[in-house]
């Protein structure tokens, strides 16, 4: 297998050829950002896509409400590259004059980069398919809805997406990593997650006689403080399992103890079996932990996304591709995030790898994602495509 990272003289085969593209994508996201469209309800941003890749000259096909997806050449699949689609139900507070109009709505993730980038590389590829036929395939994924749990991948895969692909690759965001620059890292890069809901019941009564009924609130602290304990010892510590409660309610009135309670919070995990093992061992933690107060337990424990864990190989096909479009230095090691991503769905099927596309200004203000004032620096763009378009043309070496 050819070692990518070890290429000498590295030459760009994107960057030369972007120039071109750049003015109308840069049009295209603005576009896209001015009309943010949530999870499965991405028609608009569906029907942009689809009319530009036919005025390309390509046949894209939708998917079944939202998405689209669309096969640059000819011959067996070398890649697929996915970009996500869909926007947060967020208040926009950039100020920006192409700022969103769907009050509410916002893409503060960079989805619309995201988007915009997978356009670019579709509309390259096509361009050079054209000038000289490809040796192969490069599929395109325009993926809906990635900002619900579990996730728009598994639609799409229960739409074939992946048939006859031996690889994805894609990116994300990222506000920490200045414009021109990328992150990488070969195993798990982001988190599962999952959510966990808890209830509590008992026959309540006055705080003066807790041994008279069952004492749900100091069940549930005991249940918040314990079962990330219980859990930390009875799963492997590198695999980074984390219980962290966002919620607790219980009570009206000082001097009253509560016949019901709740409590709601997420499990994420960096390694994709201790994932399954924890999830199982939750139900069991939570009843033994609750047992000694007497208390009825319901347990609701949603599977998110499993963690994403990039691949050897493509990770190495992506740096290649950074280092000769972008320059030797292009590349950093990007942390491990605890969020939740749902292109975990797709490398539970075939190899891939997510790298971070650097979107800070040098030396300006810095923002965060999911935040209503993220502003992206739309040089990153052209960043994006060239990595993207330039590692799914070195994939096809491997036909």
């Amino acid at each position: 297998m050819r070692n990518y990272t070890t290429e000498t003289k590295p030459t760009p085969l994107v960057g030369p050829r972007l120039e071109a593209f750049l003015p109308e994508l840069i049009q295209f996201r603005r576009d896209l950002h001015s009309h943010p469209e949530l999870s499965f309800h991405e028609y608009r941003t569906t029907d942009r896509i689809v009319a530009r890749l036919e005025a390309a000259g390509l046949a894209p096909r939708r998917l079944d409400g939202t998405g689209v997806v669309v096969d640059i050449g000819s011959g067996p699949i070398a890649t697929a590259v996915r970009g996500d689609i869909d926007a947060l139900p967020i208040i926009e507070e950039t100020g920006l004059p192409f700022a969103s109009r769907n009050h509410g709505v916002t893409h503060a993730c960079g989805h619309d980069v995201h988007t915009t980038v997978a356009l670019g590389v579709a509309l390259l590829l096509a361009e050079m398919d054209q000038e000289t036929p490809l040796e192969g395939t490069v599929r395109v994924l325009f993926q809906p809805a990635e900002e619900t749990m579990p996730g728009g991948a598994l639609a799409c895969m229960g739409q074939g997406v992946l048939s006859g692909v031996p690889r994805i690759m894609a990116l994300h965001c990222d506000p920490r990593i200045e414009v021109g620059k990328i992150g990488t890292r070969i195993g798990p890069i982001t988190s599962a997650s999952d959510t966990i809901r808890i209830q509590l019941t008992g026959r309540g009564g006055h705080t003066s006689r807790p041994h008279l009924t069952e004492d749900l609130v100091f069940a549930l602290a005991q249940i918040a403080v314990n079962v990330p304990a219980v859990l930390s010892r009875r799963v492997d510590v590198r695999s980074g399992v984390s219980v962290v409660w966002g919620q607790i309610s219980a009570g009206a009135a000082p001097n009253a103890i509560p016949a019901i309670g709740s409590m709601s919070g997420t499990m994420r995990c960096l390694d994709r079996e201790a994932w399954h093992s924890a999830g199982e061992l939750l139900d069991e933690v939570v009843q033994q932990v609750a047992a000694p107060y007497g208390v009825e337990v319901s347990l609701e424990h949603i599977r998110g996304v499993p963690p994403v864990v990039n691949s050897e190989h493509e990770t190495a096909l992506l740096e290649a591709a950074a280092r000769a479009e972008l320059g030797e230095n292009a590349v950093v090691l990007t942390p491990q995030s605890m969020g939740g991503e749902d292109f975990a769905w797709f490398l539970s099927e075939v190899p891939g790898s997510m790298f971070r596309l650097g979107t800070h200004t040098p030396g300006g203000e810095e923002y965060d994602l999911h935040r209503g004032d993220y502003v992206v620096d739309e040089a990153a763009i052209g960043c994006g495509v060239q990595v993207l378009a330039a590692a799914a043309l070195r994939s096809l070496r491997d036909l």
